[in-house]
C-alpha cells in the first residue's frame, strides 16, 4: 500500500527541497504513517496531510540554516523538524532532544533505517541538555508558547547562535509578550519570517531569535 503519495504542487516542492534524497523523505513519511500512528506520535487524521502540513512545512526552513551548522531540535517528538532537516541537509549535524523513551526509541529506529549518519538522538529534557550539546541553531515546533520556549532553548546556545521557532498566526503576539525576556537574554534581534512562499500552499512562519 502506498502511504500518502506525493502529488501536484507537493511533488514539486518535495523535489526542490529534498533533491536526490527524496526517496529517504518518502520512507520517513511511510514511518510516520505507520509506526508513527501506531505508537501515538502522530494522530491518524494527519495521514492525508503529512507532506504539506508537517514534512514540507518543516523542511523548508532549511534555507535559513548555514552550511555545516550544528542544529539541536528541542522536543523532537516525531522528528519534526529535526529529521526533515537531516534528510534535506546531510551537511548539518543534528541532535534531536526528546525526553519520552517511546519517542526516543522510535526516532532511533527511523534514523537507523534511513541510515542518517548526521543525527544523534539524545534522551533528555531541554533544560538538562544545556552544556551537554553544542548548537549553532536550536529549532522547535509545537513545544510551547514562545515566552516559555526561550527559557528552555536559548541557554543551549550558550550566548551565541539563533533559535528558529516554527509558529502559526499568533507569532507576532508571542514575540510581543516575550520582548522583556529577550532583553534579559541579550537577544540581538527577534524577527518573524515567512518561508516557502511560492513553493507551499501555506508558507511556514518562523520566529528567528538571534543572540
Amino acid at each position: 500500500m502506498e502511504h500518502t503519495p506525493l502529488d501536484g504542487k507537493n511533488q514539486v516542492a518535495a523535489e526542490q527541497i529534498f533533491g536526490g534524497r527524496l526517496p529517504l523523505a518518502q520512507r520517513y513519511v511511510k514511518h510516520l504513517a505507520t509506526s508513527g500512528i501506531e505508537r501515538g506520535l502522530i494522530g491518524p487524521r494527519e495521514v492525508p496531510r503529512l507532506w504539506e502540513r508537517h514534512v514540507l512545512n518543516c523542511a523548508v526552513i532549511q534555507e535559513l540554516i548555514s552550511e555545516g551548522a550544528s542544529v539541536v531540535d528541542v522536543g523532537s517528538g516525531a522528528g519534526l523538524p529535526g529529521l526533515c532537516l537531516a534528510i534535506a541537509r546531510p551537511d548539518l549535524k543534528l541532535t534531536l532532544i526528546e525526553p519520552l523513551e517511546r519517542r526516543v526509541n522510535w526516532l532511533n529506529e527511523v534514523v537507523e533505517d534511513l541510515g542518517l549518519e548526521n543525527v544523534t538522538v539524545f534522551r533528555s529534557r531541554a533544560e538538562q541538555a544545556v552544556g551537554a550539546v553544542e548548537a549553532d541553531v536550536v529549532t522547535a515546533r509545537a513545544v510551547s508558547a514562545l515566552v516559555g520556549l526561550v527559557d528552555i532553548t536559548l541557554p543551549i546556545l550558550r550566548g551565541t547562535g539563533e533559535l528558529l521557532a516554527l509558529k502559526g498566526r499568533s507569532a507576532a503576539e508571542e514575540v510581543a509578550k516575550t520582548k522583556k525576556k529577550l532583553n534579559r537574554y541579550g537577544a540581538r534581534q527577534a524577527e518573524i519570517l515567512t518561508v516557502g512562499e511560492g513553493l507551499l500552499d501555506e508558507p511556514t512562519t518562523v520566529v528567528r531569535i538571534q543572540l
